[in-house]
């Protein structure tokens, strides 16, 4: 082992025989009865988004007027089970569809900035100087007009496109990694394992990769689960506006400008994909926040004990107590 690797599981206080008896990240997740339905819930909507079109065909869009807003029923098979849209086509296949229109805006537009702020973010800490202030002076101009407002200008200007959707809100999300990532690498920059492979030779760029980047992770990937919901919703009101998603592509937000005007005779038009999205974005919120503790060394002896005997707050472990 080298002196920098010594030093960085120094600073981390976990010796082998402690990571040894570390509880697995599945079975804390398992203890968590919140935590686990978000993950569920998540899982449910990938697998439907990736593989749904598979089954469904073009159910979502062939349309039947004979059965023009039918209400939720058993009596019509599987596809007629949550009703049908003043068109005649039903609403489990274009819920369906609907839901790989939306994941996949959000999910390329999320690990867009994630990739594009965190480098940049990492870079600019760790060098400090002119490079950092360059890197948030970017930052807060970008930061200084409000996302939502800078993406009805543009798709006003150029058609909208689920490309450009993902286009803009990739580029009005990175500040918030680049400044994420930037703290990060700008306190980590000091500790005595970079000190130590700065002083071995070690290049800037790998100092980052091997040491830098994964202490901030966590971190990151916390960020980039809140703001997944965040940009799904900012989708979502976009289609609503109809400067985002346009007919005959369909997503949730759509969907639920499509059947504004029917909520009052047809309400499944409207209350169904504003469920998903409100399931989606409250699955992924919990997710993150018990990811953000199992992901703190810190913090994360909370999620090992019995749930009615977790602390409210609790700032050290229990065997650091007297």
């Amino acid at each position: 082992m080298t002196q920098a690797e010594t030093d960085a599981a120094g600073d981390t206080d976990e010796t082998p025989s402690a990571r040894d008896h570390r509880p697995s990240r599945w079975r804390m997740l398992g203890r968590d009865r919140a935590a686990a339905a978000g993950a569920v819930v998540l899982t449910l909507v990938a697998l439907v988004a990736l593989f749904g079109r598979l089954f469904i065909g073009d159910r979502a869009q062939r349309q039947d007027l004979d059965a023009s807003l039918r209400p939720p029923s058993l009596n019509d098979g599987v596809y007629g089970l949550l009703g049908t849209d003043v068109l005649g086509r039903s609403m489990v296949a274009r819920l369906i569809e609907a839901a790989a229109t939306t994941l996949s805006v959000a999910v390329p537009a999320v690990l867009c900035s994630l990739a594009i702020g965190s480098a940049l973010g990492l870079w600019a800490g760790y060098h400090g100087g002119r490079r950092e202030s360059v890197a948030m002076r970017v930052a807060d101009v970008i930061l200084s007009f409000p996302s939502l407002l800078i993406a009805v200008v543009v798709l006003y200007v150029f058609s909208p496109s689920a490309l450009n959707l993902v286009l803009i809100l990739a580029v009005t999300r990175i500040p918030v990694y680049l400044r994420t990532a930037r703290a990060e690498a700008a306190e980590l920059r000091s500790r005595l394992f970079v000190d130590a492979a700065r002083t071995f030779g070690t290049p800037s760029h790998l100092i980052i990769y091997r040491h830098v980047l994964p202490i901030a992770l966590p971190t990151l990937l916390t960020v980039a689960t809140l703001d997944f919901c965040f940009v799904m919703l900012t989708e979502s009101s976009l289609s609503f506006l109809g400067i985002g998603i346009q007919p005959p592509d369909v997503s949730w937000g759509l969907m639920v400008a499509q059947g504004r005007q029917y909520l009052q005779t047809a309400w499944w038009i409207t209350v169904l994909p504003g469920l998903a999205i409100v399931l989606t974005t409250v699955s992924a919120t919990v997710l993150a926040a018990w990811a953000r503790i199992a992901t703190d060394p810190a913090q994360r002896w909370r999620l090992t004990l019995p749930r009615k005997r977790r602390p409210v707050q609790a700032p050290v472990p229990p065997e650091m107590i007297p």
